[in-house]
């Protein structure tokens, strides 16, 4: 996907690929959608809703930042939660750095490694230590403190960790500081060229986009473990030249028919409304109308079959 951006301009520029890691839920998705400017993760207060990565392409001045966000790590041993975190962690050997984002709950909770930082961040220093990545670390969603005196003496416990290359509080949601954490980015990357033109923001297509648009609205109007148990096929794509628009089909693959049941609602209803919403999204990314058509098919256990998920698009980094 394509977007105006500014070109770099300085003698002698910098370039590379930064992953962005955490744990479920702590904005990992909000804060790569506020650096780039642009919705490109579907974001949702439920945790674990970033299935894949999301690659977001900043241009600055110094250079250009290549940022892949990436699912929650969380303790996962088989299925979708497997394959999640392998997108994650299976990243680290391809970046040249990354952006570790715990939230200022996390950070307040402290934990037993280094600094403070619980189980899983300490794992990802641990694997980013190994392959010699250089992290940053922002402190997220601090605009949410009511008394401001307590994150001192937090940044002060998170900095004896001398894993971290600084360490910088953040509001993902009110841009808070970004710029300053952008700013800390820069020195991680080697100099080069850009990786992609001025005008790429993501690697994603289109049809990926609309097909995590619809996932989103899924997350949001559906409650308990329904969204959990959904993936969003895209089967048809037809762009109308002489109407400027275009006509969408996808499918919605649940594990019961219980789920399907939900998702249709009383004679319809909640899939129209789902729709409703998905198509208004869709549209504000394509910039143009769109028309979609929604169905339900029924997939037992989807979510661990090896053979199901590569299907749905979920295949081994």
């Amino acid at each position: 996907m394509a977007s105006e951006t500014t070109t770099p301009t300085t003698a002698e520029t910098v370039a590379g690929t930064i992953a962005i890691l955490g744990r479920p839920n702590v904005g990992k998705s909000t804060l790569l959608n506020r650096i780039v400017g642009e919705k490109l993760a579907i974001v949702t207060p439920k945790p674990q809703t970033t299935r894949n990565r999301i690659t977001g392409v900043y241009n600055g001045e110094r250079g250009q930042i290549v940022f892949v966000d990436t699912p929650g790590v969380h303790g996962a041993r088989k299925g979708l939660n497997r394959f999640m975190v392998d997108e994650a962690m299976g990243l680290i050997p391809d970046v040249e750095a990354a952006l570790l984002v715990i939230d200022i709950d996390v950070a307040m909770q402290g934990g037993g490694g280094k600094g403070g930082l619980g189980d899983p961040e300490a794992g990802i220093l641990r694997e980013l230590a190994e392959a010699r990545r250089p992290v940053v670390l922002a402190v997220n969603k601090v605009d949410t403190l009511k008394a401001k005196t307590v994150l001192l003496p937090v940044l002060e416990r998170l900095s004896t960790n001398e894993s971290l290359r600084a360490i910088v509080p953040v509001s993902a949601t009110k841009g808070t500081n970004v710029d300053n954490l952008v700013g800390e980015l820069w020195s991680l990357l080697p100099t080069g060229p850009p990786l992609y033109g001025p005008d790429m923001l993501t690697d994603r297509s289109e049809r990926f986009l609309a097909s995590e648009l619809i996932r989103e609205q899924l997350f949001l109007g559906l409650r308990q473990e329904i969204p959990y148990a959904v993936a969003v096929v895209i089967e048809e794509w037809e762009e109308r030249e002489g109407k400027g628009d275009v006509v969408i089909s996808a499918m919605i693959i649940v594990e019961r028919e219980g789920q399907r049941a939900v998702i249709l609602g009383h004679k319809g209803a909640m899939i129209r409304e789902l729709g409703t919403r998905a198509r208004g999204a869709i549209s504000d990314l394509l910039q143009r109308p769109a028309h979609l058509k929604l169905h339900i098919k029924v997939h037992p256990d989807w979510t661990v079959s090896p053979d199901a998920l590569a299907r749905y698009g979920y295949t081994a980094p």
